[in-house]
């Protein structure tokens, strides 16, 4: 097939933004409703778009629409242009006055709850009329925005090597440990035996983590069930409000499990569970000042972490 001139004119951002919404809302009404405007329009401009380009971008279902292979390396480049131009107009704007700009990071579990609040901290104290937005997610989900530019950075767990479109850097390493709550009936046991752990409810991670995939291979190795008496959550705030209300058993990288006294440690070890905490960013595009400031101060913040974990 010929290839489609996408320079003369034709093609519109509105076709770039409408493509992004329709790979995230996977309807046409769900697009049509985010981008508001009228299902028609949505569906009229979509049907421009596939005669510009030649190719069907979306099938048509009855629960929705999913993507060919045409549309998802569209929805690709469609992503890092609309990306590059919300980075432009930040850029320009904060060029004029760096303090007053806007940085938004994303963030999971390694990483959230020491190393990102002590770094935003520090950003503050020199910066105080810069925005600081954080947005929780799922790794997966973090990087679909880091792609899409509405986020600039992801602090949290490094599970893949830099590539072509995302640069990872590891800022430290850490632990994961099997915690309680202080007056657990296991909190002052010495000698404790995974099998003796059965019998206690517990908290992992989602399936679709790499944490969780880890912990189950380590209950493979080590020839015993996954707990039946479960919940899975990746919040934080539900881990730690069930920790200290039940006698419920959780896994959590070794920063968290030290940060509050009322939850200890279990001498069960998890060796080798344990990630490197890092920052990723995306090679296709420049970071803003402000994105540069909270990057240079989550390297500075990384260096005073010690191998225990702790903050200097």
């Amino acid at each position: 097939m010929k290839t489609p001139r996408l320079l003369d004119g034709q093609l519109k951002l509105r076709h770039l933004v409408l493509v992004d919404a329709l790979v995230r809302q996977g309807s046409v009404v769900g697009a049509a409703a985010e981008l508001h405007v009228t299902q028609p329009v949505a569906t009229r401009c979509l049907h421009e778009l596939e005669e510009i380009l030649g190719v069907p971008l979306f099938e048509r279902g009855p629960r929705g629409v999913t993507t060919t292979v045409f549309g998802e390396a569209f929805a690709e480049h469609a992503r890092a242009v609309l990306a590059q131009l919300t980075q432009a107009g930040r850029h320009v704007a904060e060029l004029a006055d760096a303090d007053r700009g806007t940085v938004v990071v994303g963030t999971h579990l390694a990483g959230s709850n020491v190393l990102l609040p002590l770094a935003i901290t520090d950003v503050k104290a020199e910066h105080p009329h810069l925005t600081v937005i954080v947005r929780e997610g799922s790794p997966e989900a973090l990087l679909v925005e880091l792609e899409a530019g509405r986020i600039d950075l992801v602090v949290g767990r490094l599970t893949a090597p830099s590539d072509e479109q995302f640069s990872r850097h590891k800022l430290y390493d850490e632990s994961v440990e099997l915690v309680v709550r202080e007056s657990h009936p296991l909190a002052d046991r010495v000698g404790i035996a995974l099998s003796d752990l059965a019998e206690y409810p517990w908290i992992l991670p989602s399936a679709e983590t790499a944490l969780r995939r880890e912990l189950e291979e380590f209950f493979a190795r080590n020839s015993t069930a996954l707990p039946v008496n479960r919940v899975e959550t990746t919040s934080f705030l539900i881990v730690r409000k069930m920790l200290l209300e039940t006698d419920t058993i959780a896994a959590l990288p070794g920063l968290i499990a030290g940060e509050d006294t009322r939850i200890v440690r279990l001498p069960v070890s998890l060796d080798p569970v344990g990630h490197s905490v890092g920052v990723t960013f995306s090679k296709r595009r420049t970071l803003s000042p402000s994105a540069e400031i909270l990057k240079k101060t989550l390297y500075e913040v990384s260096s005073d972490i010690d191998r225990e974990g702790r903050a200097d």
